[in-house]
Formats: structure tokens, sequence, C-alpha cells
């Protein structure tokens, strides 16, 4: 593994992130969800998957509408345990890093739209997603408050609802839907800081009252060794995701797991939790706390471990 360390400027500011999030305010929660669809007739409780991914007649809110995909936040204060201050890869060649404070703040914009709702006639969906996140070294006056690390992760994905007469699990749970999709994944640097990788993923998702997971196994598509900027990705990775949430009143939690049974001591767990500053506007600006630990919080970092927690607002409920 090369060890020689390389000079490097800061990143790059990303474009008008904040300005985006405007963008993000989906009607996600039940008051704004039972607002802006069709009366139920059913005598199940709403369905939360359903009124994610529109499942169901109901929920259906038609196409190319911009809503809320991954939680869209501003975390002002984002502590992490270590900097990464050499990231490296078996392809590339360890980078000298800035002198980049542990205290900064961390962004994320994630929006979807549906481009096709009942494609081709088979009751399944297709999507288009954006995810971008950012750490801003804001208190870092010295550097000029640099952005540390920016990620880009375009997605398509096939969303099938289950057919009623399939989802009826044990325990009173509830098959709501699987999902095949693409993605690519990149920091947007150049060698040899650049980082990227392309997947595909089968997912699905089920729930109980309160209560849902949604899980999802990812292969990585390869690429020539010569052009891979990071080979190992999968072995901190992982290519197994579950997720896990809880809603309480207008409280959300999550606990979401990265990784592979294989290699319990790499992957991540990252935990979630928020509530409405004002309890009369349950889809307006949330407090969001989150925290991390593990391998991977950025693709720069895909095989560095650190753990972080960071405290904010969130722009939609999720």
């Amino acid at each position: 593994m090369p060890t020689s360390l390389i000079p490097l400027t800061p990143l790059p500011q990303p474009l008008a992130l904040l300005t985006a999030l405007v963008c993000a305010t989906a009607p996600l929660s039940p008051a704004a969800a039972q607002a802006d669809s069709a009366p139920t007739t059913s005598s199940n409780p709403p369905s939360e998957l359903s009124r994610y991914w529109e499942l169901d007649a109901e929920d259906r809110r038609g196409e190319l509408r911009f809503v809320a995909y991954r939680p869209n936040y501003i975390l002002p204060l984002h502590v992490t345990s270590r900097i990464n201050r050499a990231p490296q890869s078996p392809t590339q060649a360890a980078v000298a890093m800035p002198d980049y404070q542990r205290v900064e703040a961390k962004f994320q914009l994630s929006l979807r739209t549906k481009l096709m709702q009942d494609a081709f006639d088979s009751g399944a969906d297709l999507w288009a997603g954006f995810t971008q996140q950012a750490l801003w070294q804001v208190f870092n006056g010295q550097d000029s408050a640099p952005f540390r690390n920016t990620d880009y992760e375009p997605e398509l994905m096939l969303v099938m609802p289950t057919q009623p007469a399939w989802r009826n699990l044990p325990g009173g749970w509830q098959w709501r839907y699987t999902m095949f999709g693409v993605a690519h994944q990149s920091n947007g640097q150049s060698d040899p800081l650049s980082r990227s990788w392309n997947r595909v993923y089968l997912a699905t998702g089920v729930e109980q009252g309160p209560w849902s997971l949604t899980a999802k196994l990812t292969q990585r598509l390869n690429e020539p060794l010569e052009t891979d900027n990071n080979p190992d990705l999968t072995h901190y990775r992982g290519r197994t995701e579950l997720r896990l949430r809880w809603v309480s009143g207008p409280s959300v939690a999550a606990l979401q797991y990265n990784g592979s049974p294989r290699r319990l001591s790499r992957g991540a767990l990252t935990a979630e939790w928020s509530r409405p500053i004002r309890l009369d506007q349950p889809e307006g600006l949330r407090w969001y706390v989150q925290a991390f630990s593990g391998h991977g919080e950025t693709l720069t970092d895909y095989n560095f471990r650190q753990t972080s927690v960071g405290a904010g607002v969130m722009f939609s409920p999720f």
C-alpha cells in the first residue's frame, strides 16, 4: 500500500446546498399525508410505508413531484471522535489533509421524484432520487472554513407494492413492498482522493403498528482494478442495510445498520431521533439528533473508523 503523503488544497464548497433544502418539505407526516391524499376507507391503521412510497391507492400523489427521500437536515454542531488525517486506499496514495477540526457542521439534502406511476401497467412505480451530504468546517476560520467532504449519490428505484393476498406475515407484520435499485456514489474529487462505486440492490419493507423494518442487499458492480479507487469498499461497508423505525406520537426514532455478518468488526450503526419544534405543526421544522459509530460516515472515510454526534434541525419527517 502506498505511504507517501501528497499535499491537498481544501475541498470546494458545494453549490447552493441550503437553497435547495426548501424543496425537501415532503408531506410525510400523518397530518400532511391525510391532507394531500384521498380519505381512506380501509379499516386497517394508516401505513407509514404506504405514505412514504405511495403504495396504496389513497396515498398516490402522481408523477414528477419532488418530495423528501432520506432525512434532510442541518447539524450546526457535529463532533467527531477523530479526523482522517491521511485518507488512502489500496490503489490511492495517502493524502495529507489540512488541519481540520473535530467540531464542524453537517448537512444533507435528499430528494426524489416519481418518474412513472404504474409503469408499463405493472403496478410498480419508477422513482429517481438524489442525495448530497457535506461536512463543513464552519468554525475553522484559520483555513477559511472549507467544506471537508461532499458526497453525491443519484439513484433509480423500481418500487412494487405487495398484493393484499401476500401481505400478512406472522406476528401481525405486513409485507409492504419490494424494490430494485441502481445507484452511483462519488465524492467528486480527482485522484488520489477520488472515491466512487456503482451498485445494484434488492430491498423490501415490513411494518407493524408504529414499527417498520426495511432491509437492503447490495451487489457492487465491478470495475477494472486500474480504475477502481476503492477496491475493498464492501469489506468495510458491507452489503447489508437494516433500518428499524419507530413512531411514538410526534417523535420518530430510527436505528440503521450497514455492514456484513461475516465482518462484525466493520460496518456502522447510525441512530436518529426527531421531534417537531411546534407540536401543532408536525410537518414543519423538527429537532434532530444523529449519532454514528463505525466505518464510512463519508465515502472518503469508507475504511476509517470514527464516532460522531450531531444536533440540529430536520426539514421534513422521515
